[in-house]
């Protein structure tokens, strides 16, 4: 029990903090879907399956049945990934396929529970260099990327488990809310029909 309380505490002291910030990723996400534009999604381990998550929602489907919308893990090409981690470092895996794969436009969505993972620094870095919006999932203190990147949603607790499943929700919500504004019922209303 005392595991389920700090996990919703966790994410409403989040929710309640962060409120403004959750509506403003999930504007650039459609600004970004809507454009012909797309979302690159990157972290390690748990934030790894996160983006993996996350893109799958996008590009198959969440709540209701609608195009595919232009997402990417950047956490999925082994060969990619090995091959800079053998050739150059492991700091650079992210940074490189941002700079082969995005472009002005794309929204770079990094995952760091800590905020100082050094390849999802270089990313938001390599991003923001070539014009993307920048946004970050961290905890704790938000760490380096609090600085860096241009838009910061940090759940406000030190407890990893926590943290992840914060994420969760919030990349949950934004794919629900999205969902809703380019072809669900908010959708309907904002323009009298189907977007």
């Amino acid at each position: 029990m005392k595991s389920l309380e700090g996990s919703i505490a966790a994410k409403k002291a989040f929710a309640d903090e962060q409120l403004e910030e959750i509506l403003l990723l999930v504007q650039w996400t459609v600004e970004a879907l809507s454009g012909g534009n797309k979302l690159l999604i990157f972290g390690n381990g748990g934030s790894a399956a996160d983006a993996q998550h996350m893109a799958a929602e996008f590009v198959n489907r969440f709540l209701i049945d609608r195009p595919p919308l232009a997402a990417i893990a950047l956490t999925t090409d082994s060969s990619v990934l090995t091959s800079i981690g053998n050739d150059f470092s492991y700091d650079d895996v992210f940074s490189k396929q941002i700079r082969a794969l995005g472009k002005p436009g794309d929204l770079a969505l990094g995952i760091s529970t800590s905020g100082n993972s050094p390849n999802v620094i270089n990313a938001i870095v390599a991003a923001r260099d070539m014009g993307m919006r920048t946004a970050v999932l961290t905890g704790g203190s938000g760490g380096k990327l609090k600085a860096i990147a241009e838009l910061t949603l940090n759940v406000p607790t030190s407890h990893t488990p926590h943290i992840q499943e914060t994420h969760l929700w919030v990349e949950h919500l934004v794919c629900q809310l999205t969902d809703e504004l380019l072809y669900g019922e908010l959708a309907k209303t904002e323009s009298g029909g189907r977007a």
